[in-house]
């Protein structure tokens, strides 16, 4: 039986997205023969995506990178706008980037573009800007979201019609059930520019505390390819040999014998949680954040801390980093399995939830369902 043909644009602006994306394109595929065109990396060029160009010129966060890139920015917007015209595809999937997507969208739309536009990840409106799900009403037919309890925000706050479709790295590892006491500890130091520059001095004086209290502990460091170089250059001269991880196989197979880690609170703290890892979840602020988050009110950073509405996870939030609280609260985390024991139960039950669709903060939950299935809703085929 010959598969029907659909022409997808879709845009991954980040590594997590990538992975979205590509987990999208593999289920779509099995479902109809597709042609695309969009923006992607790596993993979404694995499944057939020709890039317009490198993810890397999308991959900002804060407002002194967001600034600092403003002008190329601008440009990529015109050309990805431009390409998706001529194009003429049948249905847009904007995976996250909040900010591009809704630019692209808007202007999509306003270039004659009438096909149904849909956004792969809902924004952050239960905790910052709730008007933004209004303001994207008009833009998307449908968000996607990986969180089970954004169905609900978004109906609430009147925004598009949200369905709740999970995270691909649910499928991804095996979760571990047990601590491992003599494995290695990995470290997520984040994967923008702006958040390697904040984040590695503070890691490599983290890395100089285990390593002086326990000398036999190893360190990796999960990573992407085109980053791969410059990591290797920036821990040479840290005080224990650190080894660069690129190999999504070998990730998780270390993941599979990882005493801890320590993450850059973002996607990553699920994908730790789902392959059962215990970590400390933590993040440096640049100034445009840091007075953002003087005007909010949230109880925790971390994913898995956010979606079970619970303090599983230990957080340290810095305006400046401080890597004293970080090296006491890994080395407490190392000196008690108890604590790493329960961090794993935890994850179990987090992965659970998000299995079923359950809300996970007192709400009613939402089935999961198939991206695949909710993007081919829109078209007749």
């Amino acid at each position: 039986m010959t598969k029907p043909k659909v022409k997808l644009f879709v845009l991954a602006g980040e590594a997590s997205g990538d992975l979205i994306g590509a987990d999208l394109l593999t289920r779509l595929k099995a479902r109809v023969d597709l042609e695309l065109t969009g923006v992607g990396g790596a993993r979404m060029e694995e499944q057939g995506l020709k890039s317009l160009f490198d993810i890397k010129d999308l991959s900002v966060m804060g407002y002194v990178d967001v600034i600092a890139s403003l002008g190329r920015l601008l440009w990529r917007l015109r050309q990805t706008v431009r390409a998706a015209i001529l194009a003429k595809p049948d249905i847009v999937v904007l995976i996250d980037a909040q900010i591009f997507s809704a630019m692209l969208a808007k202007r999509l739309k306003k270039r004659g573009f009438t096909g149904p536009i849909l956004l792969y990840v809902a924004p952050t409106v239960w905790v910052y800007k709730p008007e933004r799900a209004k303001k994207i009403l008009p833009l998307f037919d449908e968000v996607l979201a990986v969180l089970p309890f954004e169905v609900q925000k978004m109906m609430e706050l009147g925004g598009p019609p949200t369905t709740y479709v999970g995270h691909p790295a649910l499928c991804l590892v095996k979760q571990n059930r047990h601590p491992s006491p003599g494995g290695p500890v990995a470290l997520l130091p984040g994967s923008r520019s702006g958040e390697l520059r904040r984040h590695l001095p503070m890691f490599a004086q983290l890395v100089d505390g285990l390593h002086a209290a326990h000398p036999d502990i190893e360190f990796f460091l999960p990573t992407l390819e085109h980053l791969e170089p410059y990591l290797k250059q920036q821990t040479a001269t840290w005080a224990a040999p650190v080894q660069i991880v690129t190999n999504q196989q070998k990730r998780h197979e270390l993941y599979g014998k990882t005493r801890l880690a320590v993450a850059v609170a973002g996607t990553a703290t699920l994908e730790l949680a789902f392959a059962g890892v215990p970590h400390v979840a933590t993040y440096v602020m640049d100034r445009g954040q840091e007075i953002i988050s003087k005007t909010l009110q949230f109880d925790h950073i971390s994913l898995p801390n956010i979606i079970l509405n619970e303090p599983l996870v230990p957080e340290l939030l810095f305006a400046k980093a401080d890597a004293k609280p970080l090296i006491a609260t890994v080395s407490d985390l190392i000196a008690n399995p108890d604590c790493l024991q329960r961090q794993i139960d935890g994850f179990i039950r987090l992965t659970k939830l998000m299995d079923k669709g359950e809300a996970g903060q007192g709400e009613a939950g939402f089935a999961r369902q198939d991206p695949a299935e909710r993007v081919l809703a829109h078209l007749d085929i």
